[in-house]
């Protein structure tokens, strides 16, 4: 099962052009993320998203005392820094790094879990691959918060069976930075298709639910 959650202004924007991001959405939408979170193995963001914003990608709703989801970082040549959050606390959250490229001895050392797929297009980790390997280390439910690219990779390989979509009602325009992707489209035909299950607001947002037809 893999979700994908979306945080957007109402055009479909996740950040302005300068990337600027927090907090598009609202309080209560961000606790509902969270909540979210702990129902999944795993938390997926590409490594653009990682060396922007530093995350934890943790479940720190209050009073939680769960499992914490494993993070995996989509990062085919093994960028994501040292000092940050994800590599500092990978021996007390389960971390991973999937690349294309020979497991670097850093990450290993930090506790980090880096897992080699087959590289495609700019090496880019083949998502297939990628999901197949995650389901090997027992990950079976994956809930891919970021960002754009990574996105439309996941919905141009069919992969995505649920939206968690929250929408600001804010418009931010043309230059900021889409939610989705390119998809290569060539007809509406091929257009990844949902269908809304449920719709509700969220403090001064709303939340669409969908799932694949």
């Amino acid at each position: 099962m893999i979700t994908l959650k979306l945080a957007t202004s109402l055009d479909g924007r996740i950040a302005t052009a300068t990337g600027e991001s927090r907090w598009i959405t609202g309080q209560e939408a961000r606790a509902a993320v969270h909540t979210l979170r702990a129902g999944h193995d795993a938390v997926v963001v590409g490594v653009e998203t990682a060396l922007a914003d530093d995350p934890e990608l943790t479940v720190r709703t209050p009073g939680y005392a769960g499992p914490q989801p494993a993070r995996v970082i989509l990062d085919s040549r093994q960028r994501l820094a040292d000092g940050c959050r994800l590599v500092a606390t990978a021996r007390e959250v389960p971390t991973y790094v999937v690349a294309t490229t020979v497991p670097e001895p850093r990450l290993l050392d930090a506790g980090v879990r880096v897992l080699s797929v087959p590289g495609v297009g700019e090496e880019r980790p083949e998502l297939k691959a990628v999901v197949a390997a995650l389901a090997a280390e027992g990950l079976s439910s994956l809930f891919v918060e970021g960002g754009g690219q990574v996105a439309g990779s996941f919905l141009r390989c069919g992969l995505v069976d649920r939206l968690e979509w929250f929408r600001a009602p804010m418009v931010i325009g043309g230059e900021g930075r889409p939610a989705v992707g390119a998809l290569a489209l060539a007809a509406l035909s091929a257009a990844p298709r949902f269908r809304r299950i449920d719709v509700s607001a969220l403090g001064p947002d709303l939340w669409e639910r969908y799932e694949r037809i």
